[in-house]
């Protein structure tokens, strides 16, 4: 389906947030439709956080201006995963879920990530890899119209990070989810997104389509122009 005839799941306009008199964010204005993967890279102090806590409705009280247009159906992934250590992986899972099948709903999602059998386990008893998995399944069954990850994979090792990404766009795939991943890594971004925006000083640099099919990760002729460019937005020079 093209692009255009997606449905738009989120938009701002001039949307602007400051903490103590600094400007953060300066007037951005985004679109995302059905179905997007959307990479948002930047400097550290960018913003990038701040826009991604705008769009989960999780910035009350900060000052700012604008217009946000996002579903009610959205969920959070965070570097940390963020489970309750008291509680056993399907009730993590599950937590808030509306429903007498939410505990079935629930060991799908965890089936869906890999851990099928699991279900009783502490959280203390998975490894970092597992958490995120878990994490993912608590966003996921809940069948969100975005997903909102803030470098969900950011403290995991480069091999489990690969396979997290592989389940990432296995899940996308499967869910349909607008997503709007907040990462530092170049090659990460490349590796997922459908079109990547560098955020730089609180405004919107660059915008830039990575038209490549999936898997990209041997593609390194195709990508290397795509580094280059997102390399140079974010001021690390290139050796010709």
């Amino acid at each position: 389906m093209a692009q255009d005839d997606r449905k738009l799941t989120v938009r701002t306009s001039g949307l602007a947030r400051g903490f103590d008199g600094r400007a953060v964010l300066q007037g951005i204005d985004l679109e995302i439709r059905a179905g997007e993967f959307v990479a948002l890279l930047g400097r550290s102090g960018s913003g990038k956080s701040t826009l991604l806590r705008a769009l989960a409705e999780l910035d009350h009280g900060v000052p700012g201006s604008g217009t946000i247009e996002v579903p009610k159906k959205r969920a959070v992934v965070f570097q940390d995963s963020r489970l309750l250590p008291w509680a056993r992986v399907l009730d993590n899972v599950i937590l808030g879920l509306d429903g007498s099948d939410a505990a079935e709903r629930g060991r799908k999602a965890l089936a869906e990530v890999g851990l099928a059998g699991r279900e009783k386990a502490w959280p203390n008893e998975l490894s970092g890899g597992e958490q995120q998995r878990v994490s993912l399944a608590r966003s996921l069954v809940r069948e969100p119209e975005l997903l909102l990850a803030d470098e969900p994979f950011g403290a995991l090792d480069a091999l489990t990070k690969i396979k997290m990404h592989g389940l990432l766009q296995e899940l996308c795939a499967k869910h349909q989810p607008a997503v709007l991943l907040v990462t530092h890594d170049v090659d990460e971004a490349i590796a997922l997104a459908d079109r990547i925006i560098v955020l730089d000083h609180g405004r919107l640099a660059v915008e830039l389509t990575v038209d490549l099919p999936h898997p990209r990760a041997s593609r390194v002729v195709e990508t290397a122009e795509y580094r280059r460019i997102l390399l140079e937005a974010l001021g690390v020079e290139v050796a010709a």
